[in-house]
């Protein structure tokens, strides 16, 4: 599906349906396409879908970190003139709105999580990225996933384009090292703020073991699982993620 993408000033965004806003963040190779399912689900439900693009490989290299993006949501979320916001976020998203939700709480009505960073990921391996090795970026995509099926021939191709371009690889790389040290361990018992964390039980990046311990750490939060299923549980099962999260907003009254 083709998504007409909003330019204005430094922001860029995709949005649908009129509502309570809930922000998309993908993660660091993935993109508005990763959560289709969502964008179909909420309008219809009452909510404003908008995916902005993060700003991953436009920001100057010194500047490229976790902090820096969770910076540029607030900034987004005040152009849009929003008093109060739902981020939703996968993989690095997640950790971007973990960030967001600390930095500025009295501006998040809620956060959901899916194979998060923040605590632990064990991201593409040590002896990633290797560029210009199709078959191995392809066998490390499909590793995201419980069904390897689900990592098409398109995702891979846009993964194994990003490791190629150097500009891009070397954006990757810092962001990736950026979200290793912002570990967020100390900060999530301060975080007050609802917090669903919905997560494969097959995820191999962030395993179980991540969102026990989200879960543990986070004073308001609960936890959801998705059985055969990795990394990405909006892609893989995008019926039964959107039941939970769609069961868990009215349930908190959202």
């Amino acid at each position: 599906m083709t998504h007409h993408l909003i330019k204005d000033g430094k922001f860029e965004y995709y949005t649908t349906g009129k509502g309570t806003p809930i922000i998309i963040l993908h993660g660091l190779l993935g993109g508005l396409s990763n959560f289709q399912g969502v964008i179909d689900y909420f309008p219809p439900k009452g909510y404003q879908v908008v995916v902005p693009t993060l700003p991953l490989y436009s920001t100057p290299l010194i500047k490229t970190s976790v902090g820096t993006f969770a910076k540029h949501i607030n900034a987004f979320i005040n152009h849009m003139g929003w008093e109060e916001v739902i981020l939703l976020g996968n993989s690095l998203g997640g950790h971007i709105g973990l960030v967001t939700t600390k930095l500025y709480p009295e501006k998040i009505k809620a956060l959901i999580i899916t194979g998060s960073s923040g605590l632990y990921e064990s991201a593409m391996g040590a002896s990633y990225p290797k560029k210009g090795d199709y078959e191995y970026i392809k066998e490390k995509s499909e590793d995201v996933f419980y069904d390897p099926a689900v990592a098409t021939k398109e995702i891979v191709d846009e993964v194994f384009a990003t490791v190629n371009d150097r500009n891009k690889l070397l954006k990757t790389l810092a962001i990736a090292k950026s979200a290793i040290r912002h570990n967020m361990a100390k900060d999530l018992p301060k975080m007050t703020t609802p917090i669903c964390i919905i997560w494969g039980r097959q995820d191999a990046v962030t395993p179980p073991k991540v969102a026990e311990e989200f879960h543990e750490k986070l004073p308001n939060s609960d936890l959801y699982w998705v059985d055969k299923c990795g990394h990405a549980a909006m892609m893989e099962h995008p019926d039964q993620f959107n039941e939970i999260l769609n069961s868990w907003l009215e349930n908190k009254g959202l």
